[in-house]
């Protein structure tokens, strides 16, 4: 058998529940306001109560949650809801490579749980979660990063982040697609690209194919409803960039906040993994779960773990959280809009806000060495990544149970095998070839990781220090590099909609550890100006 024939045969079994679910809902790919809703059937032992029926569409954590406590939604029914409109949408979204076979089972193990205690035994008990094909799940999904190099391969344990999802009660829906290899491999495809995934769509046709990533299927499943929250992972805009682009939230947390291990790393010194919903209050609900000291990385775990607030962060939400607020804002070039356009209008009447919600705004400030910063290259970053990636990777695929490639060697001879599929010779693998020349940790990139920090202190710490900054404010663009370097948090929230509607965000981030206060700011900046709609 041919790999192609073979890779067709498993694809085939893998999407078989989506299938299943298409020919159970009898639904077609169509327009995202004309997927029939799944009516919740009362739980057992309930009678019928005189209110509406659930409103699936832009459903909160909080909503789910009171529908499963009053009766009138159970998580099999939200479960059955959600895999009925991916297999509606995803044909043409691409946003969910593959679901979980045994989500309706763990959904209904909620509701028995739920009903036998008489209320939820965790803060996430019955509510689906999409993860990144990055993330680890040990159960009957793949693990792949998006390539089919490592369809297959079985992981010896969940991800950090899974194993405290499952604790809390979640329900793990399915994986979501993303940039190959987080885009590591060539800078060449097209970004929410994957041999595994396809090309990813956002909800929203002004995006189109451009939904930006590496956690593209995270966000356009969360903005297309075919889930309430998601995990993605960050290294330099991965989360902040496909939210702002998609119309969601995400949050980039400081790095070591939350458990990398079980990801399939690009860099352990950089890599993080965040949440992403249609709300703060939401994407703060799934950062309370995840985050926290983990054995299995128990380094940047244990020093992160003094930012958690007591009481967690979702007890910070505070609609006055503007006020008394100090925020820099990063004006040129990061808010150099036409004069006229819709973006400038916007975010004209932004900062009027945050001033009437009581922000002092620090206008027109700069970073120092800004253009070093924000060339990954100048700043050494790159000199690190290539080295970081060979180690870690290689360490990962070692860990695994079983694996068609056990190093990065294996996986780029894998892609020149299959060089129709994996796209290569559109695409190339320069970075991969570059990151297996490099020896380890030497003097370059020690010297890089000197740079960085210094680059660190120069820049953002300064600026914040000098200036007394609660957070600086800034657009979606190559800041993101200033914040990856410093393991910064960045929370991104939708801020409105170009002429063509377009979806852009505004990026709030800070020092590490200022995950809370950024949280503050990103929920009374939403409460103000709701500026989210619906695909």
């Amino acid at each position: 058998m041919t790999f192609s024939s073979a890779f067709s045969l498993l694809n085939f079994v893998l999407l078989l529940p989506l299938l299943l679910a298409m020919a159970v809902s009898a639904l077609r790919a169509s327009p995202l306001d004309s997927v029939p809703d799944s009516r919740p059937t009362m739980a057992a032992g309930k009678r019928p109560l005189l209110q509406a029926p659930f409103e699936f569409e832009e459903a909160t954590v909080a909503g789910i949650q009171a529908a499963f406590k009053d009766g009138s939604l159970t998580s099999y029914r939200l479960v059955q809801h959600y895999l009925n409109r991916i297999a509606a949408l995803n044909p043409k979204l691409n946003a969910v490579i593959e679901v979980n076979p045994d989500a309706l089972a763990a959904a209904s193990q909620a509701d028995r749980r739920r009903s036998s205690a008489g209320g939820p035994i965790g803060p996430l008990d019955g509510i689906p979660v999409l993860v990144k094909d990055s993330i680890s799940t040990r159960d009957k999904l793949n693990t792949t990063s998006g390539s089919l190099a490592l369809l297959g391969s079985v992981v010896p344990r969940d991800a950090g982040v899974i194993k405290r999802l499952r604790h809390a009660g979640a329900v793990i829906l399915g994986k979501a697609s993303m940039s190959e290899w987080d885009h590591f491999r060539s800078l060449e495809p097209p970004q929410g690209w994957s041999p595994r995934g396809g090309q990813g769509r956002s909800p929203y046709p002004a995006v189109g194919n451009h939904p930006c990533g590496t956690s593209s299927g995270s966000a356009i499943a969360v903005a297309a409803n075919l889930v309430a929250v998601s995990l993605g992972t960050d290294l330099f805009g991965s989360i902040t960039c496909p939210a702002g682009t998609n119309s969601v939230v995400g949050i980039k947390p400081t790095s070591g906040l939350t458990s990398r291990s079980g990801i399939v790393p690009i860099s352990p010194r950089f890599d993080t993994v965040g949440p992403m919903a249609r709300t703060v209050e939401d994407a703060a609900a799934l950062l309370d779960v995840i985050a926290g000291y983990d054995p299995l990385d128990a380094k940047m775990t244990a020093a992160a773990a003094g930012f958690i607030p007591s009481g967690g962060f979702r007890r910070l939400l505070n609609p006055g959280g503007l006020s008394g607020k100090r925020l820099g804002i990063m004006r040129h070039p990061y808010f150099d809009f036409p004069s006229g356009s819709t973006e400038e209008k916007t975010f004209a009447t932004h900062f009027e806000t945050m001033k009437l919600k009581g922000a002092e705004l620090i206008d027109n400030l700069r970073l120092k060495n800004e253009r070093v910063i924000q060339n990954y290259t100048t700043s050494g970053q790159s000199t690190l990544l290539l080295a970081e990636f060979k180690i870690s990777v290689n360490a990962y695929l070692k860990d695994l149970v079983s694996s068609p490639s056990r190093s990065l060697a294996d996986v780029i001879a894998f892609n020149k095998r299959h060089p129709v599929e994996e796209r290569m010779g559109e695409f190339g693998q320069p970075i991969f070839l570059a990151s297996e020349e490099t020896n380890g940790i030497c003097a370059a990139e020690q010297a890089a990781i000197k740079r960085m920090e210094e680059l660190s202190e120069e820049g953002m710490h300064k600026l914040m220090k000098e200036n007394r900054l609660d957070a600086v404010v800034f657009t979606l663009s190559n800041f993101l590099y200033a914040t990856s370097i410093g393991g910064f948090p960045v929370v991104t929230v939708p801020a409105g909609y170009s002429g063509s509607g377009k979806p852009f965000g505004i990026c709030f981030t800070g020092l590490r550890g200022s995950d809370s206060t950024l949280i503050e700011i990103a929920y009374a900046f939403e409460q103000a100006t709701n500026a989210r709609k619906k695909p």
